[in-house]
């Protein structure tokens, strides 16, 4: 897998706002399969930084439920947080 397709996107929330602010650490969506070595070197490539720490939170699917029954399933996802060394920065949005 190279590394273009390791990072789907970056998250963009008030929390993961929050996080950049005050503790330089970047949320990004990920493919399932990859790991914390690969998610670092594709950030660091990616964006020119270094990486101090990554961290993964995985969400498995859902079933989907309607009167008991199940129709269906909400899809899992694999989220990366990305620590960034002093004196590196990610923007995402530049002049907004």
């Amino acid at each position: 897998m190279s590394f273009a397709d390791a990072l789907i996107k970056p998250l963009i929330t008030e929390k993961t706002t929050m996080l950049n602010n005050e503790v330089r650490q970047v949320t990004f969506l990920v493919d399932p399969r990859v790991n914390q070595i690969t998610i670092k070197e594709a950030v660091e490539k990616a964006f020119d930084v270094k990486v101090k720490k990554v961290n993964i939170v995985r969400r498995r699917p859902l079933n989907r439920k309607k009167h008991g029954k199940i129709i269906g399933q909400y899809s899992g996802w694999k989220k990366a947080y990305v620590m960034l060394e002093e004196g590196y920065k990610i923007e995402f949005f530049e002049g907004v």
